[in-house]
């Protein structure tokens, strides 16, 4: 019997040792699997955190946009001057721009400021003498097709003292077109002006020339006025979304009827600044009574002489 007792026992020993091994064994394996993981994961998140090369994509679309950024509000103003040319040849230009205005936009802040000069000023042309002011496009123009414009630069210039390189230039006879094409233009009116009632009016082509061109309610100064409630709805209205399928045949019209060099680059810029300046107003100006005298040449032409030491300062604080 003892010998069996310890033959047993032993057996029992020997097959606890083993579980024992066994577990053991389990246990470092678990522990190896663990350590294991462990370090996979601190390799991983290692991994996550290492950045992106400078040349990758996310630096070069962050650099694009900070650069479209600059270019669409960098603080370097646009002028140009607005011509509208009357009763001109057909199939000509050589007309008087009875419409000047002077157009200063700055993206930045956003401004867009309307500055309107009366036709009948008398200045000095270059390469012509004296005369009105709207006849500088007409002298360059008859001589030459497509320099009236540039005559028109070069007046503003020595007259008023501000370097003009762009100009948007239109035939008012063919303007009716470009109404047209809008689907016509809304005008809201603050107070009775050139026949229509106060509040909104709805113009065809046809229409909106006889306003611009109405002279109605007194001298060129409430033309001006109309002139520049005219060209403010005109941008407010091709700024509206409900214009924009219709962009195609605008342009379509403008070009049979007007010419720009205004570069393609700048437009994002201006129209960027005038869909901001949509909300926060676009300011008009104008050289009024108050800086005029009125007189008749020799000739007999009626004609507003100007007055330089109030004309000068002003478009200096405004331009």
């Amino acid at each position: 019997m003892p010998e069996k007792t310890n033959v047993t026992i032993g057996k029992m020993n020997q097959h606890s040792n083993e579980q024992t091994r066994k577990i053991k064994l389990n246990s470092e394996s678990t522990t190896n699997q663990e350590a294991r993981k462990s370090s996979q994961g601190r390799a991983a998140r290692s991994t996550g955190r290492k950045r992106l090369p400078c040349g990758g994509c996310g630096c070069l679309s962050f650099f694009f946009l900070i650069a479209l950024l600059l270019y669409l509000i960098a603080p370097f103003g646009t002028q140009f001057l607005i011509l509208g040319i009357d009763r001109s040849p057909q199939n000509s230009m050589a007309g008087r721009s009875d419409t000047i205005m002077l157009v200063s936009v700055n993206p930045l802040l956003p401004t867009v400021k309307l500055l309107s000069i009366p036709r009948d000023l008398w200045v000095t042309i270059p390469g012509f003498g004296e005369n009105r002011i709207n006849a500088a496009h007409f002298f360059a123009e008859a001589q030459e097709p497509n320099t009236g414009p540039d005559l028109a630069l070069e007046t503003i210039k020595s007259s008023f003292g501000i370097d003009l390189r762009y100009y948007v230039r239109f035939n008012l006879e063919g303007f009716p077109e470009v109404v047209e094409s809008m689907g016509g233009i809304r005008l809201n009116l603050p107070e009775p002006m050139a026949g229509l009632p106060a509040g909104p009016n709805q113009l065809d082509g046809t229409q909106a020339l006889a306003f611009l061109r109405s002279r109605s309610d007194g001298d060129d100064f409430f033309r001006i006025q109309q002139g520049q409630i005219f060209v403010t709805a005109f941008i407010r209205q091709l700024l509206n979304p409900s214009t924009w399928p219709r962009i195609p045949q605008i342009l379509s019209s403008f070009s049979r009827v007007g010419d720009t060099n205004l570069p393609v680059w700048l437009l994002p810029r201006l129209i960027l600044a005038f869909v901001r300046a949509s909300f926060t107003g676009i300011e008009t100006l104008s050289i009024d009574r108050s800086m005029v005298a009125p007189t008749v040449t020799s000739e007999g032409a009626q004609v507003l002489l100007p007055n330089w030491d109030l004309i000068l300062p002003y478009l200096g604080n405004n331009f």
